[in-house]
């Protein structure tokens, strides 16, 4: 063989190899790209999360409502106040009876009223979903930490909850009231037994529970606690106020209370 028909072989050989090792490294390329993992999809929302989330959504439609009325009722009592200025010139002038400024200042009176009833029931509409809300962060404080769920135990900066291992009824709260009586030498705070007027108007089922008035930090409130885990009785033990759920720091013995 000449060495220039040599040199040819060689040229076509390399130029083989190197479009063979391009194919490979394409080949290796699209494998590894294939064998990616997909990307984790979000979880699928339970039927729980729905519920809050639908609740959550129409009660916030129900406080634009009530904002949208607001304007108008403002209004009412600006002519309600023209009216009645007006009425005590007449009064004044005497062309007109006592009376009239009387049924005028009721009218102011009414008008107020309106306001003043809208703002609590957009208050109210506020402090339910706030207590939907401190109920949807515990629920995921304690899928984040498995820990915490094992031990039935989840702690947040303004609430404790304990789920308890053992049943809960209220005809067992004499146990709690002889432990506290025997350790102080004095009666438990027992703030509500059962169901209070304060849970019906935050429609939460308190029927089979009580709340102690007890800071949850103090020394009597951790004894108290401590009793509870020991004898597996669920328990809430609230360090602040949360609207719609807590009007202050105390101690809920029982099952938390769901809203009906």
């Amino acid at each position: 063989m000449s060495t220039r028909n040599a040199q040819k072989v060689t040229q076509t050989i390399i130029c083989a190899f190197c479009a063979f090792f391009v194919l490979l490294c394409g080949d290796v390329s699209a494998q590894r790209k294939t064998k990616k993992k997909p990307a984790a999809s979000p979880p699928a929302p339970t039927e729980l999360s729905k519920l809050r989330d639908e609740y959550v959504r129409l009660t916030n439609e129900y406080k634009a409502s009530l904002e949208k009325l607001l304007p108008y009722y403002e209004n009412e009592v600006k002519r309600a106040e023209e009216k009645l200025e007006q009425a005590k010139k007449l009064l004044a002038e005497g062309l007109i009876a006592k009376t009239q400024v009387e049924e005028n200042e009721r009218a102011l009176a009414l008008a107020k009223e309106k306001i003043n009833d809208t703002n609590r029931q957009m208050t109210n509409a506020e402090a339910q979903i706030a207590g939907v809300l401190v109920e949807e962060a515990a629920d995921e404080e304690i899928s984040k930490n498995l820990r915490l769920a094992r031990q039935r135990l989840i702690r947040t900066s303004s609430f404790t909850r304990f789920t308890g291992a053992g049943g809960w009824n209220l005809g067992d709260a004499w146990k709690i009231q002889r432990f506290f009586s025997d350790t102080f030498n004095k009666q438990l705070p027992i703030a509500v037994f059962g169901q209070g007027a304060i849970h019906d108007r935050w429609h939460l089922d308190h029927r089979n529970a009580m709340d102690i008035q007890l800071h949850p930090d103090g020394v009597e409130g951790q004894a108290l606690l401590n009793f509870l885990q020991k004898n597996g009785i669920p328990y809430s033990a609230f360090r602040s106020a949360i609207p719609g759920t807590a009007t202050g720091p105390h101690i809920h013995i029982g099952r938390p209370s769901h809203r009906y």
